[in-house]
């Protein structure tokens, strides 16, 4: 009990100093890769919901991001929206997206193993084609939103302090579900499926729960992304590499753990900065790959697992 109550405390501190970031005058540029760590640490946490403490290897979730991206645009543009309730359009995106992980999770949730993981990769190609060729749904010509009337930097904040509010947010609802029965659940079905059904847990119905949830953030997450680019193409949002880095992101820091996805995030979105920046797209990919085998016959558990061990 003391340690969740250090813990917490600890959390509470940071997100407070993170918060007080922008009182201290940083670049533009700082603001904008905070914004994309934040980003990265709720779509990392999110997929953990599934892909860590159920063990459903999903490579679908850049299919929610980009549900919730192209959902608040559409609102934005249909509604006419000013800037201020463009922000609040992500929530309803989020819920859009959960209610799409609901109706697909039910068929998609009764396969196991790598046909999940084909099936989920699957679904995201199929979300990304609908939006490039239905019109209505924003076409492959992408989608404009409104500016906010502001100071870069200004907008910027504002942006910077709506995603760290999502991230807390989404931390705190992962931390919840790693104490609570329904993390229980989940890592008894990562553990044996059969066996728990054996223990008469409802392993159908946490399933649902988990993939819905861990839905519902990126569809917000990809909400705020949207505005803060101000203009969205199908081909950025529902790219497969972000279901890739996310995936790398949790299993690098350590699946099925609460800190685990945020080292993860932390880590490799300073390292996908640096590779945007010096190495072409190509090799950026293949360092993705590489390191993606080196995590998993190496450090199957996470780095966490890994310099637990060594401390032993």
């Amino acid at each position: 009990m003391k340690r969740n109550k250090l813990s917490i405390a600890l959390a509470a501190i940071v997100a407070v100093l993170l918060a007080a970031f922008p009182c201290l005058g940083p670049e533009v540029y700082y603001l904008s890769f905070m914004f994309s760590v934040f980003m990265y640490v709720i779509l990392a946490s999110s997929w953990n919901i599934i892909g860590g403490y159920a063990g459903y290897l999903s490579f679908g979730h850049a299919a929610f991001f980009g549900i919730g991206a192209f959902a608040t645009a559409k609102t934005a543009a249909f509604f006419e929206l000013s800037p201020l309730p463009t922000l609040l359009a992500s929530l309803p995106a989020g819920i859009l997206a959960a209610l799409v992980a609901l109706i697909i999770g039910y068929p998609c949730l009764k396969i196991r193993g790598p046909y999940f993981a084909v099936v989920t990769l699957c679904f995201g190609f199929v979300v990304e084609l609908a939006v490039k060729n239905i019109e209505f749904l924003g076409g492959a010509e992408g989608i404009w939103m409104q500016f906010m009337d502001l100071p870069e930097k200004m907008s910027r904040t504002i942006m910077y302090e709506a995603m760290l509010l999502l991230a807390v947010i989404t931390l705190g609802a992962a931390w919840w579900l790693g104490n609570s029965r329904l993390g229980a659940g989940l890592r008894a079905v990562r553990a044996d499926e059969e066996v728990a059904e054996t223990m008469a847990i409802p392993t159908a119905k946490i399933k649902i729960q988990a993939f819905v949830l861990s839905a519902f953030f990126p569809g917000v997450a990809g909400g705020l992304f949207a505005y803060y680019l101000t203009y969205i193409h199908p081909d950025v949002v529902f790219n497969i590499n972000i279901s890739i880095l996310i995936v790398l992101m949790a299993m690098f820091g350590g699946g099925g753990t609460w800190l685990g996805p945020i080292i993860g995030a932390v880590i490799l979105t300073v390292v996908n900065e640096g590779l945007s920046t010096f190495a072409q797209a190509e090799i950026a990919r293949i360092i993705y790959g590489a390191l993606f085998i080196v995590v998993t016959i190496f450090m199957p558990n996470g780095i966490l697992d890994f310099f637990r061990k060594r401390n032993r």
